[in-house]
């Protein structure tokens, strides 16, 4: 694959913060590099300079008012430029690209957490995204209460790399209960909606767990493993 004639693939990983997804998509990259796989990892909002300056405006917990019309097209300006700057080529040229949220992010926090419904999102990513879609999304379904208590925990005890933006990363987990079930119940529709692509997970296990069924769905997807 890595000779540039046959397009990569696309897994995305997705659910409430807290819920074991960076750990278990760098698991996943271990073991496809392991198997001879070109793999790149990537998260959003993030990815490209441009984006992790937007990242640090969007989650930062200081940046109040943000009208949530706003919000959406802040993610969306940062996914488009991720698109074309990294995702896109990483794509074109034969790797596998792990992300750490995409569109269904957007889609249950702003369309189903906002408020705002899913119709303008999935409008927007027609257009930005050019309907770019997942060849698979790993959805880590888990218990609201939880998820929402570690990750707040998590962003305090975080360490930031020298040079990084300062930004505490605590603006969405300042939100009240309701809000992250709104979060919780978009994301399943989604993976009602679309089995096709989402294979849910129950992250309410142990990872050790939890990452032996998603490396066997992923090799079940993609027979080149």
């Amino acid at each position: 694959m890595s000779d540039g004639h046959k397009r990569g693939k696309f897994i995305t990983i997705e659910g409430l913060d807290g819920c074991g997804k960076s750990t278990q998509l760098a698991q996943l990259a271990e073991a496809l590099r392991s198997a001879g796989i070109d793999v790149v990892m990537t998260r959003e909002p993030g990815g490209t300079p441009l984006g992790e300056k937007l990242r640090a405006v969007l989650l930062d917990s200081r940046t109040l008012g943000l009208s949530p019309w706003a919000e959406l097209a802040l993610m969306f300006t940062a996914r488009a430029q991720h698109l074309d700057e990294f995702i896109l080529p990483a794509l074109g040229a034969g790797k596998f690209v792990l992300c750490d949220r995409f569109t269904d992010s957007s889609e249950a926090y702003q369309g189903g957490g906002r408020g705002l419904g899913s119709e303008p999102v999935l409008g927007l990513h027609k257009i930005l995204c050019r309907g770019l879609q997942p060849d698979l999304t790993i959805l880590m379904d888990s218990d609201v209460s939880a998820s929402v208590s570690r990750a707040r925990q998590r962003n305090l005890e975080r360490v930031r790399p020298p040079g990084e933006i300062q930004s505490d990363e605590n603006r969405f987990e300042q939100e009240n209960q309701v809000f992250f079930e709104r979060v919780h119940a978009k994301f399943l529709e989604i993976a009602r909606r679309e089995p096709q692509r989402v294979f849910l997970v129950d992250a309410r296990r142990p990872g050790h767990v939890v990452f032996p069924e998603i490396l066997a769905e992923v090799k079940r997807r993609f027979d080149n493993l």
